[in-house]
């Protein structure tokens, strides 16, 4: 399989290169796609919850699965329901792209499998894109030889987006959906709710199935009635 998730996971439908809005990060994002050419990127990205980093690397797996590549998205908050074996031989794959690494801190196990997994894919020229909270040497890792391979990739701060950025983001993936948000709307949204994109995200969902389910157009007030529900 040219997309690879583990236990049944699926891509986000619309957590595509099409919908990222990463106007304050392009040498990141440069750097990231580069993995796509084949030319041995180990790509470190670091940043604060709810700024893309997630969507970036879904981008990255669903493109590589076009270009016919073999890649690999793990987010290592769900590794408690995997065992650190199964990164074995994934240095064979065009790109592994490893999300919320700080997730494995202090367990050793897994500590020792990613930096295994480090070392087989420089050393066969492979592609690795790895996303955390924090930069390389904030991580507290058990294992320091870890921190210090991931300190050796090419490390970039993804910034999260302003309200323009977040409301760019919103309106590509309402149309994602085939849902039209105007900007009004899309303004209303951000002034009296969380700015977080996931939960942001998660409003779209409701709205995509109510206006489906009342064959209504996303008006303010149709908005208050859902969100009031």
């Amino acid at each position: 399989m040219a997309q690879q998730l583990p236990l049944g996971m699926t891509l986000g439908s619309d957590l595509t290169f099409a919908t990222l809005v990463a106007a304050p990060n392009d040498e990141a994002l440069a750097a990231v796609r580069a993995a796509l050419e084949g030319s041995g990127q180990l790509v470190y990205l670091w940043g604060s919850e709810g700024s893309g980093r997630s969507h970036l690397l879904q981008a990255l797996v669903r493109d590589a699965s076009v270009h016919d590549q073999h890649a690999a998205l793990l987010p290592m908050r769900e590794r408690d329901s995997w065992q650190p074996e199964m990164l074995e031989g994934l240095d064979n794959l065009d790109v592994i792209a490893l999300d919320d690494i700080d997730a494995i801190a202090h367990d050793v196990d897994w500590e020792r499998a990613v930096f295994n997994l480090f070392n087989a894919v420089r050393d066969a020229g492979g592609n690795l894109v790895v996303s955390a909270r924090s930069a390389p040497g904030g991580l507290d890792m058990l294992l320091p030889d870890l921190r210090s391979r991931l300190g050796s990739m090419l490390v970039y701060q993804w910034k999260g987006l302003d309200d323009e950025g977040r409301l760019e983001a919103l309106q590509k993936k309402a149309a994602a959906r085939g849902m039209e948000l105007p900007t009004e709307t899309a303004q209303w949204l951000l002034l009296r709710h969380s700015r977080d994109m996931h939960f942001l995200a998660g409003v779209l969902d409701r709205l995509d199935h109510a206006s489906l389910a009342a064959q209504r157009r996303l008006t303010i007030p149709f908005i208050r009635e859902v969100l009031a529900d």
